[in-house]
């Protein structure tokens, strides 16, 4: 396929497996090149500044999640439209769709970039913050925050190149820019001698590029969809589609941040700002093998959207299944990997021996639970890519709100920090078990005349 070839028919008639090969290694590679961008900033910032610094990084997790919320947002939601919309062959709506996105994330954006440094001191020590880790979150995120526009519109319309049948160059343009921030990282960080600053405008500069490169294809004549002046004239009804289905990965993300104030504030309480640090490496660590998962989704999103919306139910089904399979194989080496060598993984990030130990008991107790993350991560996703919004908001807060805050707040008073690093793995098994149930609840969907409020359906006759 050329990348000035239309991808539709490939969708509706290339085996399932071979097409979520084509579009999840991009999407992975995707996905791995942004939560990279974060994990090469602490292991330059651990080796380079110190413990501190490490700890004060943590801090901004909460900010970056609120951040990365909008990307979610707009991302997650236009794409999954745009696939449905080119499955009932509508191009001239999915060019609506990407005009509004665009106007609507700039938007959100400057509304949070404005908040956070107005508030960004108060913020932080509601946080969890100290004396010795503001100054380090401070100044990091001063530096940052005003490039996360590019961040949110780098993210949001990766996703939907690949949404629209381009997965190679989407993972290409993000390549550029993980590529640049290595390089960079150290000669701010080392050479200029700019300390956790330089660390924040290596990743500025490198996501502008990157930003750049995914403006330019819905610019360019390449691309199947692309800018026009009438696709940003905003409509409610395209901006309502866009966030009910959004709206679940962005409160995945903004649950995220009040989960990690929480443990943030648990943590100070139960082992200070070492056991802060230690959550840095423990979350760098499970965000890596996360965002795996994430891009595996990313990948399924387009088959599992235009099936759907074609009425190509069994093909649908075929991809979920394989994308959950899949997963549970990815998360189960990360189980293995923070059981048998968490000191080898903590000590990537920093050399001090105290750290280093409390961060090797928190990933063997976090991770307990993560061989069957994976399916839970995927069918939440799918529920998406369909725009089973409630549905899919539903599973994605059970965990964090039902299961994941309660754990923080009580077992903590019963094993002490060991308690705070049990929270996860134990709202991680309930999280599952409602998932499996709800899926089984809506077995319907997988049935060949089932509308399941798709404008149309037809008997699959395609090879699967």
């Amino acid at each position: 396929m050329t990348q000035s070839t239309p991808p539709s028919n490939k969708l509706e008639t290339e085996p399932v497996g071979k097409l979520l090969w084509q579009y999840a290694v991009p999407a992975i590679v995707g996905t791995m090149v942004m939560s990279l961008y974060t994990i090469i900033d602490r292991i330059f910032i651990g080796q380079g500044v110190g413990p501190d610094a490490i700890s004060g990084l943590a801090l901004t997790f909460p900010i970056m999640n609120l951040t990365a919320a909008v990307g979610m947002l707009v991302g997650a939601g236009a794409s999954a439209r745009i696939s449905i919309v080119l499955g009932q062959k509508d191009p001239v709506r999915a060019e609506k769709i990407l005009g509004n996105s665009l106007v609507l994330t700039l938007a959100l954006a400057a509304c949070y970039i404005l908040f956070f440094i107005f508030f960004m001191d108060d913020i932080l020590r509601q946080f969890g913050g100290s004396d010795k880790t503001i100054p380090y979150a401070r100044e990091f995120l001063f530096y940052l925050l005003p490039g996360m526009a590019l961040t949110n519109l780098c993210y949001s319309f990766n996703n939907m190149m690949r949404a629209s049948g381009y997965p190679q160059k989407a993972m290409i343009t993000m390549l550029i820019g993980a590529v640049m921030n290595v390089i960079l990282d150290p000669i701010f960080i080392f050479w200029f001698k700019m300390g956790i600053k330089g660390a924040a405008i290596a990743t500025v500069i490198s996501m502008a590029v990157s930003t750049a490169f995914v403006m330019y294809h819905f610019i360019g004549k390449e691309s199947s969809i692309r800018f026009h002046k009438h696709s940003f004239r905003l409509q409610g009804q395209i901006i309502r589609n866009i966030v009910s289905i959004g709206m679940s990965p962005f409160l995945i993300n903004l649950t995220a941040s009040a989960v990690a104030v929480f443990m943030n504030t648990s943590l100070q309480k139960y082992g200070g700002d070492t056991a802060i640090g230690a959550f840095g490496i423990i979350n760098s660590y499970g965000m890596l093998i996360v965002m795996l998962i994430i891009g595996l989704c990313q990948g399924m999103q387009p088959i599992v959207g235009f099936n759907f919306g074609a009425g190509n139910l069994q093909r649908m089904q075929k991809a979920l299944t394989l994308t959950a399979t899949v997963a549970t194989i990815i998360t189960s080496l990360g189980f293995i990997g923070s059981t048998f060598f968490p000191h080898y993984l903590a000590r990537a990030f920093t050399t001090d021996s105290h750290l280093i130990d409390v961060s090797s008991v928190g990933l063997r107790i976090t991770m307990m639970m993560f061989p069957i993350v994976g399916a839970q991560i995927v069918i939440t996703n799918f529920f998406q890519s369909i725009g089973k919004a409630s549905i899919s908001i539903f599973l994605s807060l059970s965990r964090q709100v039902l299961f994941l805050i309660p754990a923080i707040l009580l077992l903590p008073g019963i094993w002490g920090l060991d308690g705070v690093w049990s929270a996860s793995p134990t709202a991680d098994g309930i999280a599952t078990l409602i998932t499996v149930w709800v899926l089984f609840m809506q077995r319907k969907l997988f049935k060949p005349n089932t509308k399941s409020g798709i404008n149309k359906n037809v008997e699959n006759q395609e090879p699967v």
